[in-house]
């Protein structure tokens, strides 16, 4: 198996929300989002705002925790996270961007494709909104799905702690592991995993890429801060309107 890794070492890396075309919105384009009209940035946004209903319609999730680690259940997290990106109609939504996209005279596509990106990234959920949690000092596990949904810089500076409860140092942010497949197989997967500053001031990955209970941190101090955030990985606009 080869394994390639993307990112780096500084906070502000591939989120987990952070599509295919994500470096375009994240690379100043802001000021091309602009010259779309009024009408077609409030259609995206209405587009949006519509997914993120359909996804969000069961929330907040039951979770229960384990004692051992003290931490929320990562198979209740998952669940929760993983259904709610399924509940949207990326088809419609899809057709619908199109629609939008067709209209947009004069516009680029990398203008178009940023405004879709803000929109997604302004309408992340806290994960207090995503998930009931009756006590407040457990840890929040970051398994690879958490990752995957995590908005950019969300829970930078957060306490790392392991699944003994030992503090390892600072959450720095995001990067993603592309495994793919050997001569006899074309299967590829990506894995979200994350970075730390450690006690002594060095960035380090954690060894555990199936992270599962592995690594958490404090849900008191993660609940109001932005964690589920739509990706458009899944959007097929782009190729609609070619």
């Amino acid at each position: 198996m080869i394994g390639r890794f993307y990112g780096s070492a500084r906070a502000g890396f591939l989120s987990a929300g952070i599509s295919l075309f994500a470096a375009v919105a994240l690379g100043g384009s802001a000021a091309g989002a602009r010259d779309l009209s009024t009408e077609i940035r409030n259609g995206i946004d209405a587009a949006i705002a519509e997914a993120y209903g359909a996804a969000s319609s069961d929330f907040p999730c039951k979770v229960k925790k384990r004692r051992r680690p003290r931490m929320i259940r990562w198979e209740d997290v998952d669940r929760c996270l993983n259904q709610a990106a399924a509940r949207v109609d990326w088809e419609a939504l899809s057709e619908r961007l199109a629609r939008l996209r067709a209209d947009a005279q004069g516009v680029s596509e990398t203008e178009f494709q940023a405004a879709v990106e803000a929109s997604l990234a302004s309408r992340a959920l806290p994960f207090e909104q995503a998930l009931a949690v009756k006590d407040e000092n457990v840890l929040l596990p970051l398994t690879n799905s958490v990752l995957r949904f995590l908005p950019e810089n969300s829970l930078t500076g957060l306490m790392v702690s392991d699944k003994t409860g030992t503090k390892l140092g600072e959450f720095v942010g995001i990067y993603v592991y592309e495994r793919l497949g050997g001569l006899a197989s074309a299967n590829t997967y990506r894995l979200f995993l994350f970075q730390y500053t450690d006690l002594n001031g060095n960035v380090q990955a954690a060894p555990d890429k199936l992270l599962l209970d592995s690594y958490g941190v404090p849900w008191k101090d993660a609940a109001a801060q932005p964690g589920f955030r739509l990706s458009s990985d899944k959007l097929t606009f782009r190729e609609r309107t070619r």
